[in-house]
């Protein structure tokens, strides 16, 4: 296309010189009659280029270039089949986005596009029903002032999205929602929001299930263990062929004491989100005491645990449910570490907060059941469990605690080099100690 422009303008260009040469003999005037034809020539493209500009700023998008001959027409002719081209390829991706939005706002699950700085672009209408958004007056405003609750400020602002978030709706406080929102583009949100009522009445309805059979069983569990321990008192009054089954039943009274009192204290922490008694506690104190009982648990074992804790470093929340996942992560330390082995405590903090990391030496655990270690019952090894007579409620119990204070379990392990737990808190749980 280039090279017939390039060879029309040159033959127009000779043929324009040519009869300007003809004209200028018969007249006797060639200078000004190339002059003249010439200027001619260059007044006739500039009104083109004219028209064009006129165009270009004027045009509706319907509107087609205006006509032309010669080189300007195959001009125009060419933008118009531009135009044509993308107006077809523009109605193709208005067909897509058109069909995206109609799905989108079909499903029940609500879906909210936010930008870089959390301002509503546009939703569907199921995000109406469950955050009771409307259109078009909440478009621009931010979503912190539509969804008030602290949790979701909090979850928003921290942008650590790998968990969702479970809210009662702004619209119906008996309406449960999971918010679970991605990052994409250029540090823009998407957020989906689920109904999950249904899923939270039955987790509830398992929780009360818990909670009422545990305190149900702990009465006559400990009527029965009362009575096992005075038939052991009073053991030379009976058969010697009793004193075996007595103790072991004594032994799994123990057991099953320990496994409702776990029970009982996971649903108490269930119960509510935040500690009570939150009150700052001094995480130092408190590791040298579980320190002291580690050492009488591993005994003969005679492992070496050495306790590293920063003095001036406080935590807030509740003394009594740091203790007992501080002491699950270092009594299965010892549990779990062969006789001899060695055992780290370090409590420290930094720019991100606080942390506390428990590493052993021990046998290690396999890469496949470190996302399931805090679930509740599961066993790496179901014999080795029962040996040390746990419940398998342990790191359940550290998970909802660590919640609880807003904070999380990281759990790194190799096979044959031992295990770190460690517990990180954000810097609004930490309290630095004035001297």
């Amino acid at each position: 296309m280039n090279q017939n422009w390039h060879g029309a303008l040159t033959r127009r260009l000779l043929l324009l010189v040519g009869a300007c040469l003809l004209l200028g003999l018969i007249t006797g005037q060639t200078a000004w009659a190339l002059v003249i034809g010439l200027a001619g020539y260059l007044a006739w493209n500039l009104s083109q280029l004219l028209r064009l500009h006129k165009w270009l700023r004027e045009h509706q998008p319907d509107e087609p270039p205006p006509d032309g001959y010669g080189l300007w027409g195959e001009v125009f002719d060419s933008i118009y089949n531009l135009q044509r081209r993308n107006e077809k390829a523009r109605g193709r991706l208005q067909a897509v986005i058109d069909r995206v939005q109609e799905s989108t706002a079909a499903l029940r699950d609500a879906v909210i596009m936010l930008d870089r700085d959390g301002n509503l672009e546009w939703w569907n209408r199921a995000a109406e029903t469950l955050l009771g958004l409307q259109t078009p007056q909440d478009s621009g405003q931010p979503i912190s002032n539509l969804v008030r609750d602290p949790r979701f400020k909090e979850y928003f602002e921290r942008e650590h999205y790998l968990e969702p978030l479970d809210l009662p709706s702004p619209v119906n406080s008996r309406v449960h929602l999971q918010i679970q929102i991605t990052q994409y583009g250029n540090n823009e949100h998407l957020m989906l929001v689920r109904d999950v009522t249904r899923l939270h009445q039955l987790e509830q309805m398992r929780k009360d299930f818990v909670a009422n059979v545990s305190h149900e069983l702990r009465t006559p569990l400990t009527v029965i263990s009362g009575y096992l321990e005075t038939l052991l008192d009073n053991v030379e009054a009976l058969s010697p062929r009793w004193l075996r089954a007595l103790q072991q039943m004594q032994q799994q009274g123990a057991r099953m004491q320990a496994l409702l009192n776990d029970l009982l204290l996971l649903a108490k922490l269930e119960a509510t989100d935040y500690p009570t008694d939150n009150q700052p506690v001094a995480v130092d104190l408190l590791l040298l005491t579980i320190n002291n009982d580690a050492q009488a648990l591993s005994g003969e074992r005679r492992h070496r645990i050495s306790l590293e804790a920063d003095q001036d470093l406080k935590l807030k929340g509740s003394e009594a449910e740091l203790r007992s996942a501080f002491s699950n992560l270092v009594f299965n330390a010892v549990k779990y570490s062969p006789g001899g082995g060695e055992i780290n405590i370090r409590w420290w903090g930094d720019e991100q907060g606080a942390h506390l990391a428990v590493r052993d030496n021990g046998p290690g655990i396999e890469a496949k059941h470190l996302p399931r270690l805090t679930e509740r019952f599961y066993r790496v090894d179901a014999s080795r469990a029962s040996n040390t007579g746990g419940t398998g409620l342990g790191l359940a119990i550290v998970k909802h605690v660590l919640l609880r204070h807003r904070g999380r379990l990281d759990i790194s392990s190799s096979l044959g080099k031992g295990s770190t737990f460690t517990c990180h808190f954000p810097t609004a749980q930490v309290v630095r100690r004035t001297k």
